[in-house]
């Protein structure tokens, strides 16, 4: 299953190689398992992003299409949100972050795109189109059997060749910050003049919260400096930035 047409000259990237010549468009069986397992709540996130590094999946090439249309996983739209000429689409989530839609078999491209191309690359290399594009995330199968959205570190991962390694991780009692993410928080907020203590915590709305126990009595100008130097301390940390997917701020009472 294989296409020497050339691809635009965004998507040169991931041109396909003779390494696909006997690929008859079929999905991997296990990460097929994998995908159902996960949306099951059977198997973790990071085991079916680890198998992802090792197969191959199809991105879909449109020749001429309307910017139109959504797709819908775990209850949120995915809008359709750019696209070129003889290029590739790319879904826009809830939060305005585009994902490149890639796929796990030819039925489940032709099931979301009748006229889609198929081109079959490594993950690794769709991932690293996808940086280059500055589209934070993958969608696997978006229109099923089961789609999936791959979150920006990981995408970050797969397009380096490294493991992911979650913000998040669970214990016997619950989800806690992995401990590098956590001291890097930590590390990032306590130099700031009036933070008293700073930990980091699964966040409400975002992955992980930024926990800050300030000074008692800062006026709304001496609290907005204060927020201010720790996000940007925040945004400057490799790991955080690296590691982590969104990050709220919250303020918590100095005892």
């Amino acid at each position: 299953m294989t296409d020497d047409r050339p691809l635009p000259g965004h998507l040169r990237s991931i041109q396909p190689t003779s390494q696909f010549a006997g690929d008859d468009g079929s999905a991997d069986p296990e990460l097929v398992a994998l995908l159902e397992g996960h949306a099951g709540g059977r198997t973790p996130l990071p085991d079916v992003v680890a198998r992802l590094a090792a197969t191959r999946v199809l991105v879909p090439v449109l020749a001429e299409v309307e910017a139109t249309g959504t797709v819908e996983h775990d209850g949120a739209e995915l809008h359709v949100d750019k696209e070129a000429s003889a290029g590739v689409v790319a879904l826009q989530a809830p939060d305005g972050r585009r994902a490149l839609p890639v796929f796990t078999s030819v039925d489940a491209m032709r099931a979301w795109r009748p006229d889609a191309r198929p081109v079959p690359v490594e993950v690794p290399r769709a991932a690293l189109s996808a940086v280059s594009e500055d589209w934070s995330l993958l969608v696997v199968d978006p229109a099923g059997p089961v789609t999936l959205l791959v979150p920006r570190p990981a995408v970050w991962a797969l397009a380096q060749g490294q493991t992911w390694r979650p913000a998040l991780v669970p214990t016997a009692d619950g989800t806690v910050v992995d401990p590098e993410v956590a001291a890097a928080v930590a590390d990032a907020a306590a130099p700031v003049q009036h933070v008293v203590r700073a930990h980091a915590e699964p966040g409400r709305k975002a992955e992980v919260a930024a926990v800050l126990a300030l000074d008692p009595g800062l006026d709304r100008a001496g609290l907005d400096r204060v927020l201010a130097q720790v996000n940007a301390r925040l945004g400057a940390s490799r790991v955080i930035s690296e590691r982590v997917d969104s990050l709220e701020l919250r303020i918590a009472a100095a005892r």
